[in-house]
């Protein structure tokens, strides 16, 4: 029988299945195997992160499209526009990815601090936004200015009432001389009564980290208009947290502050024409149906902001505001994948060729008893066999601690009742009880995967979040073994435990014939950036894959993971010093020949040269 791993509810149409692997479902369809193996046989080893610029755009064009219709559908008057979170991933090589496919749509960016906002000012189209979020100091507001002096379409929006003062502090110097002076649009975030659900919930509702109060936006309004800048008033904006499961809190949020709107529009505030709902538009993670991630479709995600905004502007008797969004999650998490080689199978599972019976006469009744069951196993009599090789066990056990039997008949019982729980699951592979998922844990089998979890899959560490994870080939095989996932730190917490209710079955392999290629997918959206160098692990070697018009792909910009001296500089190491050091320690050792020393300061500056990753045996994909 074989396995989709959840791809019809994850995958979103961009990957199908062919024979023994996965491919991508656009241009010529390469598989992921045959990229992995391009890269590879360039000599890069270790866990590789691929991006699909292709994946960037589709998700821009979704996102545009589904507002479109909506605004087609509904006649409404005002305009979308969306820019791009940087918090969510500013790697150069997804951000120029992003600038180049979304040309087209004046797809804009938005920053949350000094490095973002430069980032926004020097790679943002001429005409597309740029939204500044997160609290700003004197120097980042100045930044601000500059970027609308050069030309840039930028709004400023303020989180605290300090921060407008900071911004009609700089107003003034930056156009003290100036006939005709220019500044940023502002926005004011508010703090919505209204809050998320789930792990991100606190991004809204009034005990939120930002915005402004009812109170403080009277005060910030009234100070804008004796500033005379109650004309560069453009936005609102709120946000009520990232991966939105669901779409009801959503409804109230907006409801909310489009009544916000409206009242300030019939204050006087008529070059407010902006409301800008954040980002939050959720990803589907889940490759088991019951544990989906999102209760609704893009499309009516789109139809709801439409709808709910036009009726408050008909109801309130002002104009239709611009609708504006700033999801970074779903635009960024399908374009990555990351492909880890597993290293090794640390087996609790034990093997029929491991078993030291005695003659026939000479065991324990109840170890030559299991013996009997394992050789006439079948899926009639698998339960009942299944539940007296369990009974069995209970009593060797005791057996043993009383001095009855030895360790070998120990062993044989042990190796046994694996035996049989294995084949006994596969038996009865159609059923889905609870005594079944319990027992699947039992015989789980741990792969060794050269990748670090800390670095690579910061959000399953720290919240649980899971990535759809199958392997990328041998797919038109039966995979049979429970798994969990070890990565190569040495820490306990590097570890994607095997989950009854979310089972991951992989193949049996033999790593020293051949690499077996996990893919891990969806890790575009924060992963990179909050990615940690536990045991000095550093980002993946990356590449981008990108199509001809033709359909033909190629590997392009390759980005090699940081080496060792590299990785002790960016920790402010002197790597001169220790450079020195350890050619010291060579030279002057008494251990070692005069003749060695060369070829060992050779072998250590080879070592220095690579990165943390752990290197693996030639591959029969590598050598094919």
């Amino acid at each position: 029988m074989k396995k989709d791993y959840g791809l019809s509810i994850w995958g979103d149409d961009n990957y199908i299945i062919e024979g023994e692997t996965i491919h991508l479902n656009y241009g010529m369809r390469p598989s992921l195997t045959e990229i992995t193996r391009q890269i590879r046989e360039q000599g890069y080893k270790g866990p590789l992160l691929l991006r699909f610029p292709h994946l960037i755009r589709k998700q821009i064009d979704t996102l545009f499209s589904a507002f479109e219709r909506a605004r087609r559908e509904f006649k409404y008057q005002g305009r979308f526009h969306a820019v791009f979170p940087l918090k969510v991933n500013q790697y150069p090589n997804f951000v120029e990815s992003l600038i180049e496919v979304s040309r087209r749509r004046h797809y804009g960016l938005e920053a949350g601090s000094k490095a973002e906002l430069i980032i926004a000012m020097a790679k943002t189209p001429p005409g597309a936004p740029i939204t500044v979020n997160g609290f700003k100091d004197k120097e980042m507001i100045a930044l601000a200015f500059i970027a609308a002096k050069s030309g840039h379409n930028i709004t400023v929006t303020i989180e605290g009432i300090n921060e407008l003062k900071t911004i009609l502090e700089v107003h003034r110097e930056c156009n003290a001389d100036s006939p005709d002076p220019v500044a940023p649009k502002i926005g004011m975030r508010i703090r919505l009564h209204s809050s998320g659900i789930g792990l991100w919930a606190k991004s809204g509702g009034y005990s939120s980290k930002f915005g402004l109060t009812s109170t403080e936006l009277l005060e910030a309004y009234e100070m804008l208009r004796e500033a005379k800048l109650i004309g560069n008033l453009a936005m609102i904006h709120f946000h009520i947290g990232s991966q939105m499961g669901e779409i009801g809190p959503l409804k109230k949020a907006l409801r909310e502050a489009g009544n916000i709107y409206a009242e300030l529009k019939r204050r006087g505030a008529d070059n407010l024409r902006a409301i800008n709902i954040g980002g939050g538009l959720a990803v589907e993670y889940s490759q088991h149906q019951p544990n989906a991630n999102r209760n609704y479709s893009i499309r009516e995600f789109a139809n709801d902001v439409v709808f709910a905004m036009q009726e408050i502007a008909r109801q309130k008797g002002v104009e239709e505001p611009d609708i504006f969004t700033e999801s970074g999650r779903f635009i960024a998490a399908p374009h990555a994948v990351l492909i880890a080689p597993v290293l090794e199978l640390f087996s609790q599972e034990y093997h029929e060729r491991s078993l030291r019976l005695k003659p026939e006469g000479q065991n324990p009744p109840l170890v030559q008893e299991l013996y009997d069951l394992y050789r006439a196993l079948k899926r009639t009599n698998a339960r009942e066999y299944l539940h007296d090789a369990l009974d069995h066990m209970e009593s060797l056990l005791t057996l043993f601690d009383l001095g009855y039997i030895d360790l070998e008949d120990r062993s044989n019982a042990e190796i046994l009742v694996n035996l049989i729980v294995k084949k006994a699951i596969l038996l009865l592979d159609r059923e889905d009880t609870d005594e079944l998922k319990r027992l699947q844990s039992r015989i789980q089998e741990k792969y060794l995967v050269n990748f670090s979890i800390f670095q690579s899959l910061p959000d399953f560490w720290g919240l649980g979040q899971h990535f759809p994870i199958m392997p990328i080939h041998r797919l038109d095989q039966r995979p049979s073994r429970p798994a969990s996932l070890w990565d190569i730190t040495c820490d306990s917490d590097g570890e994607i435990p095997f989950d009854p209710e979310q089972p991951l079955l992989l193949h049996d392999i033999d790593v020293e014939e051949e690499e077996y290629f996990l893919g891990i997918f969806l890790t575009g959206a924060y992963q990179e950036v909050l990615g940690m160098r536990h045991n000095l692990f550093t980002h993946p070697t990356e590449a981008v894959i990108e199509f001809d018009e033709e359909g033909e792909w190629e590997v392009r910009h390759i980005i090699e993971a940081q080496n060792l001296m590299d990785v002790l500089e960016d920790l402010d190491y002197d790597i001169g010093q220790m450079d020195k050091s350890l050619k010291t320690l060579i030279e002057d050792s008494e251990l070692i020949d005069e003749s060695e020393k060369r070829d060992l300061l050779g072998k250590l500056y080879l070592y220095l040269s690579e990165n943390s990753y752990l290197k693996t045996i030639q591959s029969r994909i590598g050598a094919e």
